[in-house]
């Protein structure tokens, strides 16, 4: 009995040290969230049904992840957003990014992401013809942090120029070629991703063609799904359109149902490959809503759309006449050892790394008694201890003076007996 709880402990271990974490990006234009006009009105665009909406979208998808076009240029709309649709039912961990805006432009964009998982190290405007173009740089609360090192994310949005016609097309150009010389002329490399309303028509337009095909390859942009082509109107491509969700017209929302590839997440060399900590999860580009059997009609038409449950089909109808996108990154970084199986304990952050004082934030669905044990690397118990912690986010404190400067593994363990495990830097 104690060589086999010697293997699972040291299997937990390896487990913990060599954990990668997937991160789930979202990107989404909201349709004028927060701003009326004479043709979005509060009654076909009422802010507060877009919050029931959204709060459905985001619960099914989890992002980490959240960049959205065309939010009100209100900081007060961005933190109702954060407050009405993000933070809510026990979550607490999502924050944004400061409002920042040159353009003259009454919507925006903005981005939104898990603080337990990443921080934002800045945010700037690459360019501000028509509107702005936003640079979102992210980097991963690594356990390597303290050390220098750890895995950057860059969010490029962008909003591109509306509407077909050549004298479009150049517009569009121009705010993509101003984007990629702020980007190379600001040696902005590694982990780069350009998402967003493009609203191009096909592939070979101008604008699209120099995300692709910049003069400085290195900081060239790729297709996760490869589909090059004239999207427009184009039955051969309905799997991937995303716009429009409505057949019929409210004045507010597009018609003419799914016939449109506007919205995009496009990757960098280096994701793509996997060469600096971050690779996209082959696969995972998925365009939420779309089943590719509603080319020219609206999503929640006949016949019934099962790629999403039926009230996310129409959260999506409801909010936006645009569909979202979603990939997922893997992050060749540890962060800590996610449930090893489904438990009643959810997140757990501690503080790493440790001086004195080990504060663990805990986030639970029911009255939980778990036992608590720090080991060393030699698999002794150091510290033990159990209690009964209440729905929602927990703050408990414990005294480590005692421990000496080093790596301790903590085991959390619930009534049923199911095992979460975490790394703690002790200095």
């Amino acid at each position: 009995m104690k060589s086999k709880t010697i293997l699972i402990f040291f299997f937990l271990i390896s487990l913990t040290l060599d954990a990668q974490d997937t991160l789930t990006v979202l990107q989404y234009n909201l349709l004028n969230y927060g701003n009326y006009t004479s043709y979005c009105t509060q009654i076909n665009n009422n802010i507060n049904d877009k919050d029931g909406y959204i709060r459905t979208i985001i619960d099914y998808v989890k992002p980490d992840i959240f960049s959205v076009n065309e939010i009100s240029d209100s900081p007060a709309i961005h933190q109702r957003l954060l407050d009405n649709d993000l933070n809510v039912g026990g979550i607490t961990y999502f924050r944004k990014a400061d409002f920042i805006k040159i353009a003259d432009s009454y919507i925006v964009n903005m981005l939104y992401y898990n603080s337990e998982k990443l921080v934002l190290h800045s945010h700037t405007i690459a360019q501000s013809y028509i509107r702005d173009i936003d640079v979102y740089k992210l980097y991963y609360r690594s356990d390597d942090l303290l050390d220098g090192d750890t895995a950057f994310v860059v969010c490029i949005v962008a909003h591109l120029k509306s509407s077909s016609g050549n004298d479009n097309e150049e517009k569009r150009k121009t705010m993509v070629n101003n984007t990629m010389d702020y980007i190379n002329n600001n040696h902005i490399s590694s982990n780069l991703l350009f998402m967003g309303d493009f609203n191009i028509y096909k592939s070979s337009e101008p604008a699209y063609q120099l995300l692709l095909n910049y003069t400085n390859p290195d900081i060239n942009f790729y297709d996760p799904i490869n589909t090059p082509g004239n999207w427009n109107n184009n039955s051969n491509y309905s799997n991937v359109h995303t716009q429009s969700t409505h057949s019929g017209q409210n004045d507010c929302a597009a018609s003419g149902g799914m016939d449109d590839r506007f919205d995009f997440i496009l990757i960098s060399d280096n994701i793509k490959q996997g060469s600096t900590s971050v690779k996209y999860v082959d696969g995972s580009y998925l365009t939420i809503g779309q089943d590719g059997e509603h080319f020219n009609q609206s999503i929640n038409a006949s016949p019934t759309n099962i790629s999403a449950p039926t009230n996310v089909i129409d959260a999506l109808y409801g909010n936006s006449d645009h569909l979202p996108i979603s990939i997922k990154l893997r992050i060749d970084k540890t962060l800590g050892l996610p449930n090893i199986q489904q438990t009643t304990i959810g997140n757990i952050y501690i503080n790493n790394p440790v001086d004195e004082i080990l504060e663990l934030s805990i986030y639970v669905n029911t009255f939980t008694s778990i036992k608590f044990e720090i080991f060393n690397i030699s698999g002794l118990v150091m510290f033990t201890n159990k209690r009964t912690i209440s729905p929602g986010k927990n703050i408990i404190e414990y005294n480590l003076n005692d421990l000496s400067a080093g790596i301790y593994i903590a085991v959390f363990t619930d009534e049923e007996n199911t095992r979460i495990v975490r790394k703690i830097v002790k200095r």
